[in-house]
């Protein structure tokens, strides 16, 4: 077959765009993982336990740099990672009460909780695409939890994972808040060992008790650990070339394949609940969308910042 013959809609996909959706699949199915691990070990130390992992793993392959690390970017890091604590311990509290893939909807919130939180914090008001982005995410979460959410009754489960997902947004806003001022490998290293540190140290306050040595527990502590480190470095190689917006609307189908892979191992949905979880996504979609004016905008920004640096 020539190259001519090749179908034009596969070839709108890029080498790095195909490693996005990779990544996004395996993401999704990490949900499942957690939920079962939740069974042999408490979700604090379990989270330490991951991320310690991880920073192991990628702090072997930025030794040469880490000599170099300035107090800038362990503050940045610090920062970072007490982020990323908050948003995976509150996640995988709320896994042990709620199904793997309505975590995996509710999580997907931080997208449109960026504009809505850099709104409250900062002062910037959100977009017209934003602002109904986040309007169809409120009425998604409302459908997705359910008759008690309509009535603003959230489980604890689903409080913990919407905490969860203004965590991750919070992360988001800090990372582009330090992005070009430090290094990405040594601020990776300090920010992966600060959420494990910090979650280590949030075993005894909340009550946890060590569990008892668990094959499953080491392989999913580790195994995750490895996935996180190859999804941050796979995410951060991709997006050299891939947009925002196109990695987001990627990044939409994660907690998708969460509920195909939840579906799977026996998860159901009432149909009000797939209909909050469809208006989810779409949230996540049109919170990246931008009009014209918005883009106009963006472009004069970034002009502006390169005559800055």
């Amino acid at each position: 077959m020539t190259s001519s013959n090749v179908s034009p809609r596969f070839n709108r996909f890029s080498k790095a765009e195909c490693i996005l959706v990779l990544i996004t699949m395996i993401w999704g199915g990490t949900f499942l993982l957690v939920q079962h691990a939740m069974t042999v070990s408490g979700p604090m130390f379990f989270v330490g336990l991951r991320f310690a992992a991880a920073a192991l793993v990628v702090g072997f392959f930025s030794l040469r740099t880490l000599s170099e690390l300035t107090l800038f970017e362990l503050k940045a890091g610090a920062f970072i990672g007490t982020s990323i604590m908050f948003g995976y311990g509150m996640q995988t509290i709320g896994l042990q009460t709620i199904p793997s893939s309505q975590s995996a909807f509710i999580t997907a919130l931080y997208v449109p909780c960026v504009p809505l939180l850099q709104w409250l914090v900062l002062g910037r008001r959100p977009g017209l695409m934003p602002s109904i982005g986040i309007m169809l995410a409120f009425t998604g979460l409302m459908l997705l939890t359910g008759p008690s959410g309509a009535s603003l009754n959230f489980s604890a489960g689903e409080i913990a994972t919407l905490i969860c997902a203004i965590a991750v947004a919070a992360e988001i806003i800090l990372i582009g808040a330090y992005a070009g001022q430090v290094d990405v490998r040594r601020v990776t290293v300090v920010q992966l060992a600060t959420a494990s540190l910090l979650s280590f140290l949030m075993v005894v306050p909340m009550g946890e008790a060590l569990p008892e040595f668990s094959w499953l527990l080491l392989f999913s502590a580790v195994g995750l650990g490895l996935t996180s480190a190859i999804i941050q470095v796979a995410m951060n190689w991709a997006q050299q070339s891939v947009s925002p917006t196109r990695a987001t609307l990627i990044y939409a189908g994660e907690p998708v394949w969460a509920g195909v892979i939840g579906r799977i191992a026996g998860e159901r949905f009432p149909p009000i609940a797939m209909l909050g979880a469809a208006l989810i996504v779409v949230a996540v979609i049109v919170s990246e969308l931008k009009t014209k004016g918005q883009k106009a905008i963006d472009l004069a920004d970034e002009r502006e910042q390169e005559q800055q640096s």
